[in-house]
């Protein structure tokens, strides 16, 4: 215990720096677990999708989503699921919904919007689409305007 105390007090800059990362990773541990999504695999994106009906919702640009997109994917923004703007999603409510980001990032955000409308059943596509791309699975690419 003496060596604990003599480390602390003789680093003090790289005992802040250790003590900040316990702490983020403790929150990172504590956030996954009371979030209102669950993190899933390309292959268990394919098998709901597949076999229980799960409902892809990429949240990237027009732009991104026309130049190539999972097939069967709603397109909705961000910005569309804050103001709670996605009535071709209220018929899935007891469906999976899935949330395609382009890296994993930033659908958590919408994800959790989803599940606090009342979609009872919403996961993220762990790493996005860079992980579809890297399963080697299709991807749609839409010809014109939208």
């Amino acid at each position: 215990m003496q060596q604990y105390i003599e480390f602390f007090s003789s680093n003090p800059m790289l005992s802040l720096l250790w003590v900040g990362l316990f702490v983020a990773i403790i929150m990172s541990y504590v956030k996954q677990k009371t979030a209102g999504y669950q993190i899933v695999t390309p292959a268990q994106t394919t098998n709901m999708v597949n076999r229980e009906n799960g409902v892809v919702v990429d949240i990237r640009s027009r732009d991104e989503y026309r130049r190539g997109h999972i097939a069967g994917a709603h397109h909705i923004l961000p910005s569309q699921i804050k103001e709670q703007n996605f009535a071709e999603l209220e018929n899935h409510k007891s469906d999976p919904i899935i949330v395609v980001c382009k890296t994993g990032q930033t659908a958590q955000d919408s994800a959790n919007e989803l599940h606090k409308a009342g979609f009872v059943n919403v996961s993220v596509l762990k790493d996005g689409l860079i992980s579809w791309n890297e399963a080697n699975l299709p991807l749609i690419r839409s010809k014109g305007k939208k």
